[in-house]
């Protein structure tokens, strides 16, 4: 039998696997207790939007095309040096060096065949900037650019008739990779302040459109982690504590990205908001039982992928109910009995970044395989890329990574690919437009939360002077100038003090004077605020804080409810 049919045959034989049972290499020991109720398949592998050939036979058709080499090109997704695929500084030349052996990202592509490609950047107050080692967003007309060669060089793949995967952390909140040009919505937690799925996926369509527009069709977004620690890792990342107000606002938010055309991703499962630890540096426990882990922590991942989320992140997390001792990026228990076999998600399996401490307790090479074996499809910034690539092909050569694994996985990685080929790029028009700020308004005035005090007047009478602790002088700039918007006096000093405090402060930042402190971060500061009054936005950008001028100058009620306990303060003071 000639060597393409034989291929094509088998890739076909896959997909009629992963089609039936839902889960790849899954294990046949039977599942654990407490077992989620298996959800509908994502919409992954749907005819294509435009109506032409399914994209899940597409890929099977591709698969059985493609070399060793361009299978294991297509479960990498790198981060690259550079603002541009093929022209970039002589600094950013040789960090791909050190990388991938080539200077641009367009060589990178070419010579490791590459699935996709994550754009890297830093934002303040990012508590994921230990494993951004550079940026290449810079602004929209760059980031458009990029994109546009990144795809050009992708074509020339012999996978090149499926487009790569273009990717970011677009959060929003402390986590956002492209601040300006673009609809900045609040927080994940102001949305949870909320609590108004409508206007969630209004404002996260608004979002994935102008994600879209760019040349971006996957946001690591949304977080499905469900806080029950003061996690500074996680905190306003995550829309809260309630798991079915968490689940509603996932579901909401992939609903929203997925219909403007972009691949939404619940992250970091099976969830990171029940530990302090910070997974770029150790290996947090997850500590509860089977029974908490259920009904705590894997809602939003259960209403996720019924909302159609087209990937799932895995953690770098130790849960010890599942498989002890084993992150769960390499384990087969939680990424392939319980996430495949008993939550029945069928899109793709991503890692987090590969480039943080728990991934690296193993070489680069052999990480990689022992991620794939997991039921990982698609692996996030290797640490060296040229390591991870002749790792997986060593691994399928000597059959520690079973080539029908590889299949499974890439096949998985072509039909979301396929899918979101059929969506028309929305144009660079779209950007920032009325329409979209209007959703992310809505959203950050019904988010402002009152945790003393009443909301049924001003807040602030008479003249007002904005403080800030830790150098938050342009939040205070942007306060400022809403209060003036909304009629307010604004006084340099002398006035009724407003405190600003945001991510990272602790009591110690406070100020004693204030009549009224806000908190735009997590709101548990506040409990050793003695304020009169305590607001919280759950976010510091410019929308939310025209939204606080609102409330602070008495043309609207803070409506929100905190998602979050603060110890000795309601989750809101305000009565009808």
């Amino acid at each position: 039998m000639p060597t393409l049919l034989r291929r094509t045959i088998a890739a076909l034989a896959v997909l009629a696997a992963l089609t039936a049972t839902g889960c790849a290499g899954r294990s046949d020991q039977g599942t654990t207790a407490g077992a989620s109720p298996t959800v509908p398949a994502s919409p992954t592998a749907a005819p294509s939007p435009s109506g032409g050939p399914d994209p899940a036979a597409r890929a099977a058709e591709l698969v059985g095309r493609l070399t060793d080499e361009d299978l294991v090109g297509q479960v990498l997704m790198p981060y690259a040096y550079g603002s541009s695929a093929t022209k970039v500084t002589p600094g950013s030349a040789t960090g791909n060096k050190a990388l991938a052996g080539v200077e641009t990202p367009a060589e990178m592509i070419a010579k490791y065949r590459l699935g996709g490609l994550i754009l890297v950047g830093f934002s303040a107050d990012d508590p994921t900037g230990k494993n951004q080692v550079t940026t290449n967003v810079d602004n929209v007309a760059q980031v458009h650019g990029l994109t546009g060669g990144l795809q050009e060089a992708g074509a020339k793949l012999p996978a090149g008739a499926a487009p790569l995967l273009i990717g970011t952390d677009q959060e929003f909140g402390v986590v956002t990779r492209i601040g300006t040009g673009v609809t900045v919505l609040p927080s994940a937690m102001a949305f949870g302040a909320a609590r108004n799925p409508g206007l969630t996926e209004a404002a996260w369509s608004a979002a994935g459109t102008e994600l879209a527009a760019l040349g971006i069709n996957v946001d690591f977004a949304p977080d499905a982690d469900v806080l029950g620690a003061h996690s500074a890792v996680i905190g306003s990342r995550s829309f809260g504590d309630d798991p079915k107000v968490t689940s509603e606002q996932v579901a909401a938010a992939v609903r929203g990205l997925q219909g403007a055309g972009v691949a939404a991703t619940l992250k970091h499962f099976p969830g990171h908001g029940h530990t302090a630890a910070d997974s770029h540096d150790d290996l947090p426990q997850l500590t509860q039982d089977r029974a908490a882990l259920d009904s705590g922590d894997l809602p939003p991942f259960t209403t996720g992928i019924a909302a159609g989320a087209g990937l799932v992140m895995s953690g770098h997390l130790d849960v010890r109910a599942i498989d002890p001792g084993v992150p769960a990026t390499f384990s087969h228990k939680v990424l392939t009995d319980l996430l495949r076999g008993q939550l029945g998600f069928k899109g793709v399996v991503v890692t987090d970044g590969m480039n943080m401490a728990p991934a690296m307790r193993y070489p680069a090479g052999e990480a990689a395989v022992r991620a794939i074996n997991a039921g990982n499809d698609l692996l996030l910034m290797p640490p060296n890329l040229t390591q991870a690539y002749d790792g997986l092909l060593a691994g399928v050569r000597d059959g520690t990574l079973p080539r029908t694994r590889l299949v499974e996985a890439v096949t998985r990685v072509l039909t979301l690919k396929f899918t979101l080929a059929g969506r028309q790029a929305p144009p660079m028009a779209t950007l920032d437009t009325a329409a979209h700020r209007e959703a992310a308004r809505k959203v950050a005035n019904a988010s402002v939360t009152a945790l003393r005090g009443t909301c049924a007047e001003a807040a602030v009478h008479g003249p007002i002077t904005v403080t800030a602790a830790n150098g938050r002088q342009k939040t205070a700039a942007t306060l400022t100038d809403a209060l003036r918007a909304a009629g307010a006096t604004v006084v340099a000093q002398g006035g009724t003090v407003v405190h600003l405090v945001g991510y990272g402060d602790a009591a110690s930042d406070l100020n004693t004077a204030a009549a009224v402190t806000v908190a735009m971060d997590t709101p548990y500061v506040l409990d050793a605020a003695k304020s009169p009054v305590l607001l919280a936005t759950y976010s510091s950008t410019a929308v939310s804080m025209a939204a606080l001028a609102d409330v602070l100058a008495g043309k609207a009620r803070p409506t929100g409810q905190s998602p979050v306990p603060v110890t000795g303060l309601p989750r809101s003071s305000c009565t009808a």
